[in-house]
């Protein structure tokens, strides 16, 4: 692949709407070249980082128990949480639904591609801890099961 050079200024500007939005990660591709700027996890100091679109993405560490309610259904990826099928659509689910084990509750959007999260055992919703379009951090606690 051939050598990246790195726009600094674009940097600078991913890295100050990092900041301004709270986000902790984005990513912008150009011409078959992607720079992605993320947040360093608590305890360290931001980071930035650039890399070629051939290098996989990091993994996150996820969060601390004590921030995720038990029960609690996390985020398998980053992306954009959608309760329903469609805008203005049913939820899949509410409040006091019961679900079974296999049952879509959500989809996360991700590059694109829409993912059904499935209920990963049967119970009942305890909280929807998400917005319809709200976009979700790998880890991120989006619905309670008990």
């Amino acid at each position: 692949m051939a050598k990246f050079d790195v726009d600094e200024d674009l940097l600078r500007k991913l890295a100050k709407l990092l900041t301004e939005t709270g986000l902790s990660e984005i990513e912008f591709e150009s011409g078959g070249h992607r720079i992605r700027v993320n947040r360093a996890h608590a305890g360290q100091s931001d980071a930035l980082q650039a890399a070629p679109a051939a290098t996989a993405p990091l993994p996150s560490a996820a969060p601390g128990p004590a921030s995720v309610p038990q029960g609690a259904l996390l985020s398998p990826m980053v992306g954009t949480a959608y309760l329903a099928a469609e805008p203005g659509g049913t939820p899949f689910v509410k409040v006091g639904d019961k679900v079974k084990k296999g049952q879509t509750l959500l989809i996360i959007e991700a590059m694109k591609v829409m993912n059904p999260i499935p209920a990963p055992e049967a119970g009942t919703i305890e909280a929807v801890l998400i917005g319809d379009g709200q976009p979700v951090e790998y880890g991120e606690a989006l619905l309670v099961i008990k």
